[in-house]
């Protein structure tokens, strides 16, 4: 058997295939001294990407990224045929052709009788199987997967995927050709979907059966994941980009190995794609866009009224919060900025003066970036009144619980409620994975109970999740709306069900790349390369899930495997083990990794 890739490195590269990606990817082999021999069946398509290297090229003459000479090199190391046969002296191959097994196989079996023995060939692929397109090539040790992410010129990441009937030789030559290349090469094996997107279509996957049930608004989705876990695009609007048709795709394959159901496609994936309606390169998708092709979204039957249309709420001037934790202190400074009178209520006064004082240290740091003068820090400081008693909220308009994540300790609080707050005051709980209706029974108003959960630092976090139950009046739900606008806080509304919208989605994600490293596919550091440079989270998975508490991240996925009884979301056995060794991340100084003591 050859062993390919006596030499390095690769000069010559071949891309088959000039959509979008291979035109990425030509653009950035070019930039990087490459000689490029691009590859298309379609005359036209290779024209296209011809103008759009020389209308790139351009922008960056326009911008100083190239000079004039430097981008007419680039161009002229830029050939384009239509013909596989132009591949013959290229040290690799990138084929980046439409996912598909038949069309991919029969690329390589042609290039077997084009290409030298020693010629590496890629696949670009992120949802076939390298394996089987290697097992059918004359020549399998030379075969893997070079996945570049869109668009390629900006992505970072490059997973390198090796079966194993690949060379080592071979996978050297690449890793070294990525780097080469200003990326950040990510080495994986042959599953579907690899690490990054093996990850994130099952995340995009739920939040198209979320919608797919009315759960929430397609616009409430997409907000909800980017302001509650700073995320570049909402999952909709990214399955409109990536292609519903693709996702489909990916997800057949992805279930296909794990027979697991979170990645069985939602049956809206499979509507949509029949129906043409593929997202943006179709025009529409989840979302209605200008043109084929734009990313400009439009109104349609499905757009919000603009302003809403909901019920008038109640009035209301003065805020009860009951707790005093990070997340209450943060709750009490967000309502007294925004001018309300504010009563912070704990089990003592010592308590409660001590989360004061926490708002206090807050506001300075405010005073000292410059983001508030001194004299509106001390105006706030002073509307808010710390308290041992909870008598003290008699006459709050609304009360917002932030308690412990205890339901007994919930429901004894509504009940104190109950009792000391004024008829008509509205009783909001902060909860994260708690049923809401359960601490509205423990009162004799349960329609006047609803979720207002915020966003830990509650100060910066724009999101509050607004959860009604059934039996929530209208205008209770309308008061909270309005009180989230008048704080300037973005509402999403969601029913009362486990997770809601964003621990719903995020923490299937974070037990998914558990199971990663518990089964031994991909490290910590990869994992968390991988999301970050390739999906664009701002933290990796396990950098969140230290962060969070593995604790706490522990009694979320129980809560939500109680309510949905899937399998696929049963935390993995290395989050109880973690969790019964005490490593519960940074605030035990160990987690998936170790933390220097303060």
């Amino acid at each position: 058997m050859a062993t390919p890739l006596s030499h390095t490195p690769l000069r010559t590269v071949a891309v088959v295939g000039l959509g979008t990606m291979g035109t990425g990817i030509a653009e950035v082999l070019a930039g990087a001294g490459r000689v490029v021999i691009g590859i298309d069946v379609s005359e036209a398509q290779a024209a296209r990407c011809v103008a759009a290297l020389e209308a790139s090229t351009a922008r960056a003459v326009e911008r100083g990224r190239l000079t004039v000479e430097q981008r007419t090199e680039l161009l002229a190391r830029v050939t384009t045929s239509t013909r596989l046969s132009a591949a013959a002296d290229a040290d690799l191959v990138v084929e980046v052709a439409p996912e598909s097994y038949e069309i991919k196989q029969q690329i390589f079996r042609e290039l077997d009788g084009i290409v030298r023995p020693e010629t590496v060939l890629a696949t670009g692929t992120n949802a076939l199987s390298v394996t089987r397109l290697a097992a059918d090539s004359a020549h399998p040790e030379r075969v893997l997967g070079m996945h570049f992410f869109n668009p390629a010129p900006a992505m970072k990441l490059v997973e390198i995927v090796s079966s194993v009937l690949t060379a080592p030789a071979a996978v050297t030559a690449v890793t070294d050709l990525a780097m080469d290349l200003g990326k950040e090469p990510v080495a994986v094996g042959d599953r579907p979907g690899f690490v990054a997107d093996g990850l994130l279509f099952g995340y995009l996957n739920q939040a198209a059966a979320m919608y797919e049930a009315n759960y929430a608004s397609r616009e409430d989705i997409d907000a909800a994941m980017k302001l509650g876990c700073g995320l570049p695009m909402g999952p909709l609007a990214l399955l409109d980009l990536i292609g519903v048709d693709t996702a489909r795709t990916v997800l057949e394959a992805m279930y296909a190995e794990s027979r697991d159901r979170l990645h069985a496609p939602a049956p809206v994936l499979k509507q949509l794609s029949e129906a043409g309606l593929t997202g943006r390169k179709a025009g529409r998708g989840f979302y209605t866009y200008e043109a084929a092709g734009s990313g400009t979204v439009v109104r349609d039957a499905l757009t919000p009224l603009s302003g809403g249309s909901f019920t008038v709420g109640r009035p209301v001037r003065a805020v009860g919060v009951a707790g005093s934790g990070t997340m209450a202190s943060g709750i009490a400074e967000v309502f007294a900025k925004a001018g309300y009178e504010v009563v912070l209520a704990a089990r003592s006064e010592e308590k409660a003066l001590g989360a004061k004082a926490r708002i206090g240290k807050s506001l300075a740091r405010s005073v000292d970036k410059g983001r508030m003068t001194g004299e509106a820090a001390a105006r706030t400081l002073e509307r808010v009144r710390a308290t041992g008693s909870y008598d003290d909220f008699a006459d709050v308009d609304l009360a917002v619980e932030a308690v412990a994540e205890d339901l007994d300790v919930k429901r004894q609080l509504f009940a104190t409620l109950d009792k000391v707050c004024k008829p008509g005051a509205v009783l909001a709980t902060t909860t994260s994975s708690l049923p809401v209706v359960a601490c509205a029974r423990a009162t004799s108003r349960p329609q006047d109970v609803i979720g207002m959960h915020f966003f830990n630092p509650a100060p910066a976090m724009k999101l509050v999740e607004v959860v009604r139950t059934v039996l929530t009046a209208d205008d209770v739900h309308a008061t909270v709306r309005e009180v989230c606008a008048t704080v300037r806080k973005h509402a999403v509304d969601c029913g009362d069900r486990a997770g809601f919208i964003v621990n719903a989605l995020l923490f299937p994600y974070l037990n998914n790349a558990i199971k990663m490293v518990q089964e031994h596919y991909a490290s910590l550091d990869d994992i968390d390369a991988a999301m970050k440079l390739g999906g664009g989270y701002p933290m990796g998975p396990f950098e969140l899930l230290d962060v969070v508490g593995l604790d706490v991240s522990l009694a979320i996925e129980k809560v939500l495997h109680r309510e949905f009884r899937d399998p696929g979301l049963a935390p993995a056995p290395l989050l109880e083990h973690l969790v019964a060794a005490g490593c519960l991340g940074r605030k035990t100084g160990r987690g998936f990794r170790e933390y220097a003591k303060r």
